[in-house]
């Protein structure tokens, strides 16, 4: 059995939900991680060489980030239609989308976080303004990333907004597409889920 590595409130719960969402047998283990606010710690039982989640592994084959541990269990668990397989319309989108995350969208916007800028970054990266650009070409021809097909790609590209909503680019189809994504059944368990563990995790401390 595949076993996930994770820890409340952070990246990886879009993977919680993710597995939810497929329905898949796999194995989410708690672990503690080192906090941006100076709390918690790396955990020995957490086979991430650094320390970190998510952190999945699936007999001899571990896996570390979000976009590459999404697409290896989308094409796993097929049947589950969240994301097209090799092949199948759609599949080059998809993986565009989840490259695109990784490396585009996330960099952008801790930079804006940090308060960085650099003519290289707009030149290699292009700007948050870009990014919005795309997003809401894409989420204007459908409800989805991918159109009318609900993704893994959506899970990913969404997940930094509902940590950081300031963030949110004001633009109502991708505001409507925040919306939808939040309240679907699976993303509402991930949040009841991570708060009983933060709820548990305070009452230790």
């Amino acid at each position: 059995m595949p076993v996930l590595y994770h820890a409340y409130h952070t990246r990886s719960s879009s993977l919680v939900t993710l597995i939810d969402e497929l329905g898949a047998d796999v194995d989410i283990r708690d672990v503690s991680v080192r906090r941006g606010d100076g709390s918690g710690a790396v955990d020995p039982a957490n086979p991430h060489p650094e320390g970190k989640v998510p952190y999945l592994v699936d007999g001899d084959e571990h896996l570390r980030e979000r976009g590459a541990i999404m697409l290896y269990l989308t094409d796993r668990y097929p049947e589950a239609g969240l994301g097209p397989v090799h092949g199948a319309p759609g599949r080059g989108a998809y993986l565009s989308w989840l490259s695109y995350y990784q490396g585009v969208m996330e960099p952008l916007l801790l930079l804006r976080v940090a308060g960085l800028s650099h003519p290289v970054i707009g030149e290699t990266l292009r700007d948050v303004d870009t990014m919005t650009a795309r997003l809401a070409e894409a989420l204007e021809r459908g409800p989805w990333l991918l159109g009318e097909r609900f993704s893994a790609a959506d899970l990913l590209c969404v997940s930094p907004f509902g940590w950081l909503p300031d963030l949110i680019p004001d633009h109502p189809a991708i505001h409507d597409w925040v919306r939808r994504c939040e309240e679907r059944p699976a993303a509402q368990r991930t949040r009841a889920r991570d708060a009983a563990s933060a709820a548990r995790a305070a009452e230790m401390a």
